[in-house]
């Protein structure tokens, strides 16, 4: 059996913990002999600021890049504050996302049915939602220059941040949103500004003719991102793959991730382009941040976290069988009524991060046994 090589990046807040529940179902996949992994550590975000001075040290850049893939908990907390800006937490991951190329954000946002009524929406508009976020993740204002605030002769100040995207940028981020909606339901949204961006403008031409060029079986749909952000609260369900760029992207998948409950249920994917190979870089963490607040009490949701192994298995190893018995773990494990915090309603027990691993993996187990 194939031994893939697994770069692990607890980072700082509550990332070091949900990353051990990840540790436990990775030796529960091992045991049962449905993967095998080596597994390195290595820091990035506030723990590397504090070891090294810098977010992400090229040494552990390089273990990234040689790694077949990367699980990251998550960087940054009040801590860093007062850092510099260009040394601060969050440009360890910037530096990851950049340097590897992993241009392609996926971001599901899925109500399991045991949780639709911990939904800030009725459970009839999220039960059974199963949205594909597809956000650009290298070009746009997070990365487009000038990028600098300046003083003017006056004495005030300007900040300017650049939003930048080329044909090809917008080409590859269509197509793995085609590609994902040709194996899911059809339908692709595309979500942009073009009434008042230029850069909108470009992004809904590239995409139509890409579409026009490759994908006249998928359905197409162009929406203003604001539009979007309302019609994800208002009938959620009318999408399926929604593509965006890398700003839009931020904001709506977090508008897409409360649907579903809590921040700490959805993982995301960061992928690259395939190489010769058919292999590509690819780093999967949860979107739920580092929550400093909460970080060391063992309130911390860990399904996020091992769903991210979830979706390593699929889109990095091929290994469909495996994530699908991890995420049926997790669905048993939520329909028995097991909770953290962030997911419990009135009554419940409320259980720990620890204790919610060690729930899954007992179900993955009794699944593999």
């Amino acid at each position: 059996m194939t031994t893939y090589k697994l770069l692990l990046l607890p980072g700082d807040g509550i990332g070091p913990e949900v990353m051990v529940q990840v540790e436990k179902v990775i030796g529960a996949l091992a045991e049962a002999g449905l993967a095998h992994f080596e597994t390195e550590h290595d820091l990035v975000g506030g723990c590397a600021i504090d070891a090294h001075g810098v977010p992400l040290t090229d040494a552990a850049l390089a273990r990234a890049d040689a790694a077949d893939a990367i699980l990251l908990g998550a960087v940054g907390g009040p801590k860093w504050a007062d850092v510099a800006y260009e040394i601060r937490p969050e440009a360890g991951l910037l530096r990851l996302r950049k340097d590897l190329g992993l241009f392609a954000n996926l971001r599901p946002a899925i109500c399991y049915p045991a949780l639709a009524d911990a939904s800030a929406l009725k459970r009839e508009l999220v039960e059974g939602l199963d949205i594909m976020i597809v956000r650009e993740l290298t070009g746009g204002v997070y990365f487009g220059e000038p990028k600098e605030i300046t003083t003017l002769p006056d004495g005030t100040k300007r900040a300017v941040d650049t939003q930048v995207y080329t044909t090809g940028e917008i080409e590859r981020i269509a197509h793995v949103a085609f590609d994902l909606a040709r194996k899911r339901s059809g339908r692709v949204a595309s979500a942009e500004k073009h009434n008042v961006m230029k850069s909108g403008v470009l992004w809904k031409e590239v995409v139509t003719d890409v579409h026009a060029a490759h994908y006249s079986d998928v359905a197409l749909e162009h929406v203003l991102a604001d539009n979007c952000a309302m019609q994800l609260v208002r009938r959620p369900k009318q999408f399926d793959v929604l593509v965006t760029d890398n700003l839009f992207g931020d904001v709506l998948s977090d508008v897409a991730a409360m649907l579903t409950g809590s921040l700490g249920m959805l993982p995301s994917a960061s992928l690259g382009a395939v190489d010769a190979k058919g292999s590509r870089k690819a780093l999967y963490e949860p979107v739920h941040g580092s929550a400093p607040d909460i970080a060391g009490k063992g309130y911390a949701n860990p399904i996020a976290m091992i769903g991210s192994l979830a979706m390593c298995l699929r889109y990095s190893f091929g290994l469909g069988d495996a994530a699908d018995l991890v995420d049926s773990a997790i669905t048993r494990t939520l329909a028995a009524g097991i909770r953290t915090r962030d997911i419990a309603s009135d009554g419940m027990e409320v259980i720990s991060t620890d204790a919610m691993g060690d729930a899954i993996v007992r179900e993955l187990e009794q699944a593999t046994a």
